[in-house]
C-alpha cells in the first residue's frame, strides 16, 4: 500500500512538472531591459491554438483607459486591458516550442512573428518576436 502511494505521488509530481512546460498560464511581462513590470498576460489554449490577452496593466506610466491607437486592424482604439496580443500559436510537434503565430506590440501597433519557448522548467517564457528576420527576445515570468 505504501509503495503504491509513493509511486502515485511521483507520477502526480511528474505530470505537474510536465504541465508547466507550456505557455498556458498567467505571465508577468517586463520592459526590454527587465527593470519595469509592464503587464500581466493570460495565455490560453483553445483546441491547440494558443492566444494571450492583457489581463492587468502594471506599468506606472500607463494611463487609465488607454486604448491601442496605433493598432491598424480590428483592435484599433480597443482598450489595452483585455487586448489580445498573442494569436495563432501552435505547438511544434515533439518540442516544447510554439510557432506560426503573431504578437502585437501595442506601443507601436505592429505585429511580429512569434516563437514561444518555456524555459527553466516552465517558470519563464522566452518570447522571440521578429519582423523580416530581425527581432528581439523578451523573457516573461510565470505568475501561475
Amino acid at each position: 500500500m505504501l509503495r503504491s502511494l509513493v509511486i502515485a505521488s511521483f507520477a502526480l509530481s511528474a505530470v505537474s512538472a510536465m504541465a508547466q512546460m507550456t505557455p498556458v498560464g498567467l505571465w508577468k511581462t517586463l520592459s526590454d531591459d527587465g527593470k519595469i513590470e509592464k503587464s500581466e498576460v493570460r495565455v490560453v489554449d483553445n483546441n491547440g491554438i494558443v492566444s494571450g490577452k492583457i489581463e492587468r496593466i502594471l506599468d506606472p506610466k500607463a494611463k487609465p483607459g488607454e486604448v491601442c491607437d496605433k493598432c491598424t486592424d480590428e483592435r484599433k482604439d480597443k482598450p489595452m486591458l483585455g487586448l489580445e496580443i498573442i494569436r495563432g500559436m501552435k505547438k511544434v510537434e515533439g518540442k516544447d516550442v510554439w510557432e506560426d503565430g503573431k504578437i502585437l506590440d501595442p506601443e507601436n501597433g505592429k505585429d511580429y512573428t512569434l516563437r514561444l519557448t518555456p524555459v527553466e522548467g516552465g517558470k519563464k517564457l522566452e518570447m522571440r518576436g521578429s519582423f523580416f528576420g530581425i527581432g528581439r527576445t523578451q523573457t516573461w515570468i510565470r505568475i501561475q
